[in-house]
């Protein structure tokens, strides 16, 4: 647990310093092309089902339901919330860069199960089934390189509960790395 905490605060710290400037870019961005402020704090839940506040560079205009992406997919056309640059923020991923804030206040890791958001019972209710809710959420995870958006829940948790028994140091790097090269190919992003 030392090990990966230390590894989450040195890989963080690179992170900002490499990415500032794209951080500053993003910001920008959101900032001049739709109203309201750039960042968007969403109630996710954390380790052991405990609520926290993620940041997110806002990529829907401010008032759109907070749903997971599966439902408003269901319900509405998530096209129509987005903010003029909404869909390029997703689609780069550059939308999750200030999730590197909760990684240093320890709230999430760099690798682990994504965070639900505080609605979302059926995946919290799985995956504290499954003894998932017991790691700390990752601003990526064996779920997002193996499907992302395009996985059903349980397939989701599956995935979940496959990390929790094989973490690793070297599983962690495999994510990353294919998390790097999956971002760069925009893979498995639905919007």
């Amino acid at each position: 647990m030392l090990l990966k905490r230390s590894l989450d605060i040195l890989l963080t710290l690179m992170g900002v310093i490499l990415l500032s400037p794209l951080m500053l870019f993003t910001y920008l961005l959101v900032k001049t092309t739709s109203k309201g402020p750039a960042l968007f704090w969403s109630q996710r839940v954390g380790q052991h089902n405990r609520l926290f506040s993620m940041p997110k560079f806002r990529s829907m205009q401010i008032g759109t339901p907070q749903i997971a992406t599966h439902l408003m997919n269901q319900q509405n056309d998530p096209h129509a919330f987005l903010t003029p640059v909404g869909s390029f923020i997703r689609k780069t991923s550059l939308d999750e860069l200030p999730q590197l804030w909760s990684v240093l206040t320890g709230n999430m890791s760099i690798v682990g199960p994504r965070p639900a958001l505080f609605n979302q019972d059926d995946l919290v209710a799985l995956r504290t089934e499954k003894g998932v809710h017991a790691l700390k959420p990752g601003i990526t995870g064996w779920a997002q390189v193996n499907g992302r958006d395009e996985i059903p829940i349980p397939q989701k948790v599956s995935l979940d509960a496959y990390y929790l028994a094989h973490r690793s140091v070297c599983l962690d790097i495999k994510i990353i790395v294919s998390t790097a090269i999956k971002v760069l190919r925009r893979d498995n992003i639905t919007h």
